[in-house]
């Protein structure tokens, strides 16, 4: 058996499978990018200032160079979607945590949404390739995992839930699929850790390009 179809295949048959939770979780994402964009027009104009001030001294430390040093981004970075993706997979072993899940995932694209709101607010053109350049890259990459490992452990948790109140014939074996979801929780940790490398030596350098253009015009 050729393992490219046998993969292509599988991954097939998952979607197929988890269709309607790709959907639900991939609107509730760009629902939390829009909410997030929502949040910026709210402010006061007190907040709009104390936080465009901060903007400015994070372009004034970043056209001087004055970053954390590359490794410590990296595994800042890591830790942190490391902690997210994980609390995302412990939630998903309960068997009340998939409204959480979706509440993770809901928040990060909330925090997004924010993030280049306000900079495409503040600074226009200027605010938009900052955003591409310190925003998109790493989300490129962990965004997908972040819905993937949304879906598994929501799908999971609801295995576990029929499993718990409804009397099947036919019980399905929790081992194996428990096994599944680890091997793709090292994938998409694995995946995490070069959105990390990314974050950490990619995305300063393009930050700081850009920065130094903002600063003198």
């Amino acid at each position: 058996m050729e393992v490219k179809p046998f993969i292509e295949r599988q991954i097939s048959l998952h979607v197929q499978e988890h269709r309607s939770l790709y959907i639900f979780s991939s609107v509730l994402f760009f629902t939390g990018i829009i909410f997030g964009a929502i949040v910026v027009n709210s402010l006061s104009f007190s907040q709009k200032e104390d936080l465009f001030v901060y903007l400015q001294q994070f372009f004034g430390q970043v056209s001087q160079g004055q970053f954390s040093s590359g490794s410590a981004l990296l595994w800042q970075s890591f830790s942190f979607y490391a902690k997210y993706l994980g609390l995302m997979f412990i939630l998903g072993l309960s068997v009340i945590g998939s409204p959480l899940i979706f509440l993770l995932l809901f928040l990060k694209g909330l925090t997004i949404g924010f993030t280049v709101g306000f900079l495409v607010y503040q600074l226009g053109v200027s605010g938009l390739s900052l955003s591409l350049v310190s925003v998109l890259p790493q989300n490129l990459l962990i965004v997908p995992v972040m819905i993937i490992v949304c879906v598994l452990s929501v799908a999971f948790s609801l295995r576990l839930i029929r499993q718990q109140f409804v009397k099947a014939t036919h019980p399905e074996p929790i081992f194996p699929i428990f096994t599944r979801m680890c091997m793709m929780m090292a994938l998409a940790l694995a995946v995490a850790f070069i959105a990390s490398l990314i974050e950490a030596f990619v995305s300063p350098m393009l930050l700081e390009l850009v920065a130094e253009w903002h600063m003198n015009n």
